[in-house]
């Protein structure tokens, strides 16, 4: 039984549509909405079902008699749906700062501040590796450890290496 008769009682039919679709946008803000909370994200899917089923029932069960519109009804998913939507973008500004201030940290371009050459200062370790100081390069395993000065030697194996002269 179909009570949706939009010229016999309009009033009641557009309370009808009105409520399935109050419950619909409940119910798809809380499915889908996965950045808010969730107790705000269950209370919109349990009203959103809530409204969907009596939308139901007077659509399809309801049998005519005498029946109230709760016109206040529709102040809570309005309420909801502006509440979701605010948490939502307070979550998103929040991800934004967190990302800007991350990116902020690791900004070699920032202005540092001036050198102060009264502030204490850290005793000089002379084992602490220097920055600029040059790194030898590693020998390979049974290799002779490195020299200043004598050029390196191609490697046997290496198919690219300069021809040796034979050996006497």
């Amino acid at each position: 039984m179909n009570n949706l008769d939009f010229s016999a009682e309009p009033l009641f039919s557009w309370y009808v549509v009105a409520l399935a679709l109050s419950g619909v946008i409940l119910a798809a803000i809380g499915a889908v909405a996965t950045r808010m909370k969730a107790g705000l994200r269950v209370l919109n899917i349990v009203i959103g079902l809530g409204f969907l089923g009596y939308a139901y029932y007077l659509a399809f069960v309801f049998e005519g008699g005498t029946y109230t519109i709760f016109y206040k009804v529709f102040i809570l998913p309005v309420l909801l749906i502006f509440a979701s939507v605010k948490t939502l973008v307070e979550r998103n500004n929040e991800k934004q700062q967190q990302a800007a201030q991350a990116a902020a940290a690791f900004n070699p371009n920032a202005p540092q501040a001036p050198f102060n050459p009264n502030a204490p200062q850290a005793p000089f370790n002379p084992n602490a590796p220097q920055p600029g100081a040059p790194v030898p390069p590693a020998a390979p395993q049974g290799a002779a450890p490195y020299q200043p000065g004598v050029p390196p030697q191609p490697v046997a194996d290496n198919p690219y290496a300069q021809p040796q002269p034979p050996a006497n």
